[in-house]
This record gives structure tokens, C-alpha cells and sequence, in this order.
């Protein structure tokens, strides 16, 4: 009789399963914001490839931040150039651009940092209830008594002395559990670079490439700016991207590509 009414039972609780409601998932959205103020086009002959494949090509770079939509949740995905930075500072600040969706700066949930160069990381401090997503490689090197050269460590004081939260992190993370955005260990322009995946319902997924490469010949061709931390993980990263692209038909973006710029919607692109 026990037997019978526990079979009886587990029968009703998978019925019980089956006819509960799937819950939707949530609407994911992203969209670029200008972070920075673009100067002339730059010959990257030299500087940006150790074997100077580039001959006389000049590139116009820019800088870009990304504000992604998940259900209720934001996330930002590098906060670009200082409002004090000479020349290249961005004509609005990231505060006042999402103030245009009445969008506050403690409604940021994450902000995700590509890696620690201050073109990707000026205006963190903005968003200090935010917690910061940054692989653990560029943590440990701007929160060190000794950061190495080129590291922008003070905009993160927040996080450094314990005041906001961070979670350095080691490989990959599934920001919001659920596969729709990954930020991607790509190592090599810097220790713990990072670049990021985003699945959007429409577009399909999309790759934002932080610098593991600057520009489109740059990823044609593997090429490395003489300046990367290391070569063969530089390297490696864009094999790993270009297969993730291929595998999943994902479209590229390269942050620092004017030709890019046209990808993906313009903020703001969404209403809150």
C-alpha cells in the first residue's frame, strides 16, 4: 500500500510539473554608447603589429561603452574615457547619457570592465553601488601595493578599499545565470582581458571584442600591437573568438572601429 501511494504520489507531482506555467525568460537588450571624443585616424603600422603588416593604413579608433538591458537589470560593459581626459574626454558623461532614460547610477547592477587601460575604464567610479565583473588578473594588478604601467587603478578606490563589491573573475562568468551574457577570458593585450558575449532575441549573439583586437585587419590577420602583455595568448584569444563566431554565426564588435560603430543600436535604443 506505501508503495502504491508514493508511485501515486510522485505521478501527481510530475503531472503537477508539467502543467506549471515555463517562466519567460528575460528580455535582454544592448546598445552602444560614445565614450570618448575620436581624434585623427591613427597609422598603426608600427605600433600596432609586432611584424609592421599594416604598411601606410591609418584607422580611425573611437571609444565605446555598452549598456546592456536583462529583464529589470543593467549592466555596463566599460565606462570609457574620463570627463577630464585631454582631448579625448567624452562630450557627455556616462551619468548624464543614461539620465536621458532616467536611468540613475545606482540602477546599475554590474558594470564589466574589458580590462584595466583608462580608454575602458574613466568613469567606474561613477557607478560605486555597482558590482564590478573585471578578470582576476586585472584586480590583482590595480588593487597591488605596486600597479604595473598602464594601469588606471584610482578611479576603482571604492572597490579597492572594501567600500563597493567586486568579484574578480578567473575564467568565464554567466552574468545572469542563464547563457544570454558571457563575459569571455581572452587574455594577451592584457593578463586578464576580457571581451563579452551577448544573445540578443533579435540580432542573434554578439561578441564585444574589448582590445583583444583593435581593428578589422587586426583580427584578419591575428596581428599583435607590440605593446600586448603577451603574444601567443593574444593570439590564442582571437583563434578562441573567431571560433565562437563561427560556431554560433555571431556578429563582431570591435570597439575601437569606427566601422563598427553601425552594428548595433545607438543608445539609447531602449526605454527603461
Amino acid at each position: 500500500m506505501n508503495r502504491a501511494m508514493m508511485i501515486l504520489a510522485a505521478g501527481a507531482s510530475l503531472l503537477a510539473g508539467m502543467a506549471a506555467p515555463a517562466k519567460a525568460a528575460p528580455e535582454v537588450s544592448l546598445a552602444r554608447i560614445d565614450c570618448g571624443t575620436p581624434q585623427a585616424p591613427t597609422a598603426v603600422n608600427e605600433r600596432f603589429s609586432d611584424t609592421f603588416a599594416y604598411g601606410d593604413l591609418k584607422i580611425q579608433f573611437v571609444f565605446s561603452c555598452y549598456l546592456i538591458k536583462h529583464g529589470d537589470d543593467y549592466m555596463l560593459w566599460d565606462t570609457g574615457h574620463a570627463m577630464t581626459a585631454p582631448n579625448v574626454a567624452p562630450k557627455v558623461s556616462l551619468v548624464d547619457t543614461l539620465a536621458r532614460i532616467d536611468l540613475k547610477p545606482d540602477q546599475i547592477k554590474y558594470v564589466g570592465i574589458s580590462h584595466y587601460h583608462a580608454d575602458h575604464t574613466g568613469q567606474i567610479a561613477s557607478f560605486p553601488k555597482a558590482t564590478l565583473l573585471i578578470g582576476a588578473r586585472e584586480w590583482d594588478a590595480i588593487s597591488s601595493p605596486k600597479p604595473p604601467e598602464g594601469a588606471n587603478f584610482k578611479p576603482f578606490e571604492s572597490w579597492i578599499k572594501g567600500d563597493s563589491k567586486v568579484e574578480p573573475v578567473p575564467t568565464d562568468k554567466d552574468v545572469f545565470g542563464d547563457g544570454s551574457v558571457i563575459m569571455l577570458r581572452t587574455p594577451g593585450h592584457t593578463a586578464g582581458h576580457s571581451s563579452l558575449l551577448v544573445k540578443l532575441p533579435q540580432m542573434g549573439p554578439v561578441i564585444i571584442t574589448g582590445d583583444a583586437v583593435h581593428f578589422h585587419e587586426n583580427w584578419d590577420s591575428d596581428g599583435v600591437p607590440w605593446f600586448n602583455y603577451d603574444r601567443a595568448q593574444t593570439v590564442a584569444s582571437i583563434e578562441r573568438l573567431k571560433k565562437i563566431a563561427a560556431n554560433l554565426k555571431a556578429v563582431v564588435i570591435i570597439q575601437h572601429d569606427a566601422r563598427d560603430i553601425d552594428k548595433l543600436p545607438v543608445f539609447p535604443a531602449f526605454a527603461k
